[in-house]
């Protein structure tokens, strides 16, 4: 991807449409739950409803069987329990007309239902043969009483002129014979072809619902591959916008070198105030280089060098320390002009720089601003440092109390002072003589601001 434009993308723009496209497939992903939900409802109620069909089925056929095992049985052994089964199943049960009821209800199995009402109307016809057989029984048993059911049925006169054994005989020939048991096998066949037709209602009803079941698993499937690789979009745009970014300005950073102005439109707003900031600084310290010269004898920063530092840098968040050498000498030689030291002097003044640079940090000032003063700015450092401070003061009385250099020990009056306590920097120092031109030392004023630290 590269970038399109001066100002790059904007991270909050581009953050925008990510959170709508994320929201879109979340939407989509809430949507596929509930459409595969619901295509496996549909799928679980198709194999119900094929169940029900089933049932429905099962149930005519058992009650129908039921009857014929309950009527049989009656002829055969007179036992009036097998009578009052029967009735109880044709007048109260009722299975078979609930099943064809049930299966009225469901719009799909007309076919089915038309097959279920054929053999429930054969099984109503065999029941007309059932109920006459149980009458000729029952008619062998006087004094027993005649169900409802039955009371409406007349035993035929040439029947009723049979002797008991001759009505058992034609009762049983009634629920026995071939024609009974061709129509038990037609009511079989019925319930054969009907069972056939709930299993192809059943099986296009199933087909359906797993084609739909599984095209939504797979729509499921594309939503999750569209969410992931949204998910991995997210992560290669933020990053080669915003951490990539970051991550080379901080080796720039470190290198003290200018940053790459690309990435997000935000991230190259602040690489643009960066640079702008390190070319001012890099141009501060150009004019410092060019215009202030370095001290001969020390090496150090000379007193052009401090009048530089306070007037392009800001002291208010420093600390300054004044550093004296004590010497019987009162004579004020000039810092830029080091000729006029004598060798102890001048080996003494090397000995104080050489323990103010081991003593203070490299970003750290160090001007000799007289033949006796050095002045130390530490940037960046609040009062809360002012105990850093002393002991670098002790670090510096150590260093120079030190002979085994061969160097005698040189005594020195060091002070302190947070940039915050000077109101104005510029009353540090003051002209040598009335001319305007005159060099400038660090002023009587300016020394009354230090603290000597014990």
């Amino acid at each position: 991807m590269t970038n399109t434009g001066k100002n790059g993308v904007s991270l909050r723009n581009l953050n925008f449409c990510l959170i709508l496209a994320a929201s879109a497939v979340s939407a989509l992903m809430i949507y596929s739950t509930f459409s595969l939900s619901s295509s496996f409802t549909a799928l679980s109620e198709a194999v119900t409803k094929h169940h029900s069909l089933e049932n429905d089925a099962a149930s005519l056929i058992n009650a129908s069987d039921y009857l014929t095992e309950n009527a049989q049985r009656y002829v055969i052994s007179g036992n009036r329990r097998y009578l009052e089964n029967y009735l109880t199943e044709a007048n109260v049960t009722r299975r078979r007309e609930n099943a064809v009821d049930h299966m009225a209800e469901i719009t799909e199995a007309s076919k089915a239902l038309m097959k279920l009402r054929e053999a429930m109307g054969i099984s109503k016809k065999l029941m007309y043969q059932e109920y006459y057989a149980m009458l000729l029984v029952l008619s062998t048993k006087p004094g027993e009483p005649v169900p409802d059911s039955l009371s409406s049925i007349t035993v035929r006169a040439e029947d009723q002129a049979l002797s008991v054994p001759e009505k058992l005989r034609l009762a049983q020939s009634y629920v026995f014979s071939e024609n009974y048991y061709h129509q038990k096998e037609q009511i079989r066949n019925s319930m054969s072809e009907s069972l056939a037709e709930i299993h192809l209602i059943t099986d296009r009803a199933e087909k359906a619902s797993a084609d739909s079941h599984f095209s939504e698993i797979s729509r499921e499937r594309w939503v999750i591959s569209i969410q992931v690789l949204a998910i991995m979009g997210m992560i290669l745009l933020t990053s080669y916008l915003g951490i990539t970014p970051v991550l080379r300005a901080a080796e720039k950073i470190k290198s003290d070198s200018p940053l790459q102005e690309s990435g997000s439109n935000e991230f190259r707003f602040l690489a643009r105030a960066y640079n702008q900031m390190f070319r001012k600084n890099n141009h501060r310290l150009a004019r410092l280089n060019y215009k202030a010269s370095m001290d001969e004898l020390t090496g150090l920063y000379n007193r052009s060098a401090c009048e530089l530092i306070l007037s392009a840098m800001d002291i208010k968040s420093s600390w300054l320390l004044l550093v004296t050498a004590d010497s019987p000498e009162s004579e004020e030689i000039p810092a830029q002009d080091s000729s006029g030291e004598d060798d102890a002097t001048a080996a003494a003044l090397k000995k104080i720089a050489r323990a103010l640079t081991q003593a203070f940090r490299t970003d750290d000032y160090i001007c000799r601003i007289g033949s006796r003063d050095f002045l130390v700015f530490m940037f960046n450092a609040d009062k809360s440092k002012e105990l850093m401070v002393n002991k670098k003061a002790e670090l510096i009385r150590s260093q120079l109390a030190d002979t085994e250099d061969g160097t005698p020990e040189v005594p020195v009056t060091i002070s302190s002072v947070h940039g915050s306590a000077i109101p104005d920097a510029s009353a540090l120092m003051e002209p040598v003589s009335r001319d305007p031109n005159a060099p400038r030392r660090f002023s009587r004023a300016g020394r009354a601001f230090f603290h000597k630290i014990a």
